[in-house]
């Protein structure tokens, strides 16, 4: 049971911190217990912590402030091993360095502080920057699975709330067009706008192609008429006017069909150069 004089010392303590809160530091007694402390430390902007928010634990003997309080963070956090006691020279690892003028705020200013060094201590791990800002990132939806850390932060649930009723309004979050993707945004509308190049100019290819294909169809019928009424205009020369109409009634009828072909085909490409082609074609 805690000693009257480490009761107060809490108390009041408590009070100075709701009264001047810390930066990026939130602490809190029990309900049930005044000697267990939870805190929730917010990472420093410009480090790989930046965004993470890491709870943890503050276990004061009944005899504080003469002695010193044992620290633990629960948060995977790639600094400190979840769940296990940290090493600093204002825990219990280290009594004969304790000073009693130490109090909750300035035991986690330090904690923070060294927290964005790489010292190894007892209770450290090694990681990288990427697996840090990985464990940053995913730090408040894992706070918010912990029924106490519910209980005593309802704010940071919140927080977790409105972040997900974000996400699910913008579910472009993270693709190309979220505000946070600028560059694979770019990247895709470039890529989309090539693609569209391509298939417009294999359209246009493939309409020149059909061009090609079909002027000597009609191009054919127009010769070969020409040419096989030739003779029959050297009938005229020789013999009476009825010869050439005679003779020349079938290529007559030859002429008049290749131009219907023709007037038919310059028809249809009028319309293709006036409407273009449909947006089938262009995919």
């Amino acid at each position: 049971m805690a000693e009257k004089a480490c009761v107060k010392r809490l108390q009041k303590e408590y009070r100075a911190l709701c009264k001047e809160p810390v930066s990026n530091v939130v602490a809190r007694p029990s309900p049930n217990d005044i000697l267990e402390w939870h805190y929730v430390l917010e990472g420093s902007s410009g480090t790989p912590f930046a965004g993470g928010y890491y709870y943890g634990k503050i276990k004061f003997p009944p005899e504080y402030p003469y002695k010193p309080p044992g620290i633990t963070m629960i948060t995977p956090n790639g600094r400190f091993m979840p769940q296990k006691k940290i090493c600093l020279s204002m825990s219990d690892f280290h009594p004969e360095s304790w000073n009693p003028m130490w109090s909750v705020s300035s035991i986690l200013t330090g904690l923070l502080s060294f927290m964005m060094d790489n010292s190894p201590t007892t209770g450290s791990v090694n990681t990288t920057a990427d697996e840090k800002q990985r464990l940053a990132k995913a730090s408040l939806a894992f706070n918010c699975k912990n029924i106490t850390f519910r209980k005593i932060f309802p704010e940071y649930v919140e927080k977790f709330n409105e972040k997900q009723l974000s996400e699910q309004n913008n579910p472009e979050t993270g693709r190309p067009g979220s505000p946070n993707n600028t560059d694979a945004l770019l990247d895709y509308d470039n890529k989309k706008a090539g693609t569209n190049l391509n298939r417009v100019d294999a359209a246009a290819r493939e309409k020149r192609g059909n061009r090609k294909q079909s002027l000597p169809t009609w191009m054919m019928i127009l010769l070969v008429s020409i040419v096989g009424m030739m003779p029959r205009f050297s009938l005229y020369r020789a013999g009476p006017p009825l010869i050439l109409v005679l003779g020349c009634s079938g290529y007559t009828y030859l002429v008049l069909l290749s131009l219907l072909t023709v007037i038919k085909l310059s028809f249809s490409k009028v319309m293709q150069a006036s409407f273009g082609p449909s947006s089938c074609e262009l995919g």
